[in-house]
């Protein structure tokens, strides 16, 4: 399985401590194969429904260190060792689970409270997961990871619209295009426009704010991890610009980060203070 798609975290590259890697490969694992069956293939609802059942079937067996033969062994069996030496908890790794079942239904989201119940599910987990990996459970660290993990979510839906949209993928929300005077479930790759520019840099602020609003916790994190979210953060927020730059043109053009990027990152990453934003900008 290849482990060099999956946006919402970076997977045991070169700044992660080597004690952790395997954890969070595993962790990866876990994730990205039930991604792709709610996402991938073109199985119907009803049976990607029915898969990820037995997928979460199969996670109460590795949690319970019951056997981890069968059709996702490549994943539990790894995942199981895991769990047990790291006393992973669970309901995490379950709620990813509930999002990417959620997927599979293509639902339209009113609002922002909506969407940000689908990212609580969707990305945030993961960053809980890694912060219990690291040993840090105070309240504080683990909004400020919600914050981040929330925010790269919303730059990934962002950046992802020209690709999204022709999948019946979503994730401007209802409430939001219709202040642009516009319908969420119109909206078209390819179709930018005035209004869709407008639309777009008040999302783009959104996501913004909201990853200002964690970025903090790397001066929490030790090491290698501290150094490893500052290039996550930066990486996200490169990916905000880029869109800026492009004129908010997201419907048409979808903006990466490049091995280019690599000493603008770097030079921000190395700068970072504490932003010091309210946690109110998540919903504003």
């Amino acid at each position: 399985m290849s482990i060099d798609h999956y946006e919402n975290f970076p997977v045991a590259s070169w700044l992660c401590p080597p004690a952790l890697r395997a954890a969070i490969v595993a962790i990866y694992r876990f994730a990205r194969t039930a991604d792709d069956i709610a996402d991938e293939g073109q199985a119907s609802p009803a049976k990607r429904l029915a898969l990820l059942a037995d997928y979460r079937q199969a996670l109460l067996r590795a949690a319970d260190g019951d056997d981890t033969h069968g059709q996702w062994q490549e994943v539990f069996a790894p995942l199981s060792v895991v769990i047990g030496k790291h006393r992973l908890p669970v309901p995490l790794l379950a709620d990813l689970l509930s999002a990417f079942a959620q997927d599979t239904g293509n639902p339209l989201y009113p609002d922002r409270v909506a969407l940000l119940d689908y990212c609580a599910r969707s990305a945030n987990p993961v960053g809980r997961l890694l912060l219990h990996l690291a040993g840090i459970t105070d309240r504080n660290a683990l909004a400020q990871s919600d914050a981040v993990c929330t925010g790269l979510q919303l730059i990934n839906f962002w950046q992802d619209l020209s690709i999204d949209l022709p999948r019946g993928r979503v994730y401007v929300t209802a409430a939001d295009a219709a202040r642009f005077g516009l319908d969420a479930r119109q909206l078209q790759a390819g179709a930018d426009s005035d209004a869709s520019r407008a639309l777009l840099r008040s999302l783009v602020a959104w996501a913004r704010d909201t990853m200002h609003v964690g970025s903090a916790l790397v001066h929490r994190l030790p090491g290698r991890m501290g150094w490893e979210l500052r290039f996550v953060v930066q990486g996200g927020l490169r990916v905000l610009e880029k869109i800026e730059v492009a004129d908010c043109n997201a419907l048409s053009q979808r903006p990466t980060v490049t091995k280019a990027d690599l000493p603008l990152l770097g030079w921000r990453a190395w700068r970072m203070k504490p932003p010091g934003l309210s946690p109110a900008a998540l919903h504003s």
